[in-house]
């Protein structure tokens, strides 16, 4: 059976938020095109990497000799969304993996969430010297996906947003003074 894609080609809104207090929240991916919103949970430092990988992204397609494409180093004021989640938030599904890729037709970044598989087929075998080792075996055709295809001003934009909500959390401990 094929996978359910809620995919987005240009959507209105595409965003990472949180519900709850510092230290008890719980991060989404949220995309929205007209009346139709998806949300997906995800974790925080997947949020991050997330973040730093489409930052990256960008820089180099930036660098790219003959570079058609016009990669904004900063996310365009309009593009910046500061406004919560869409409500209410009903997450599809947990991701348990992203993807992450640039489609030169459109200029757009291809973000892709997978969720986790409980059912992957796992095999234990012996090394002979007494220690075992796990392989996956089979990985199943995920159930569903969210598809989002953004410009690169969005993408920017996603970034700078996704980076404010991680910082919005608890504030780092402070460091303790070396003994001795």
């Amino acid at each position: 059976m094929p996978p359910i894609v809620h995919g987005f080609d240009w959507p209105d809104r595409l965003v990472v938020g949180t519900i709850g207090r510092p230290g008890e929240r719980s991060f989404y991916i949220q995309a929205r095109d007209g009346r139709r919103v998806v949300s997906v949970a995800i974790e925080k430092e997947q949020s991050a990497v997330l973040a730093d990988k489409i930052d990256e992204l960008l820089d180099e397609v930036a660098t790219v000799e003959d570079n058609r494409f016009s990669v904004p180093d900063a996310a365009p004021t309009e593009l910046r969304d500061g406004d919560p989640l869409d409500q209410p938030v009903e997450p599809e599904f947990r991701a348990g993996a992203l993807s992450l890729g640039f489609d030169p037709a459109t200029a757009q970044v291809v973000i892709e969430a997978y969720p986790i598989e409980d059912d992957l087929e796992v095999f234990t075998e012996s090394t002979g010297d007494g220690d075992e080792v796990e392989a996956v075996v089979e990985m199943p055709e995920p159930t569903e996906l969210l598809q989002v295809k953004i410009p690169v001003g969005s993408a920017r934009a996603f970034v700078e947003r996704t980076r404010e909500v991680i910082a919005a959390g608890r504030p780092n401990p402070p460091e303790l003074p070396e003994l001795g």
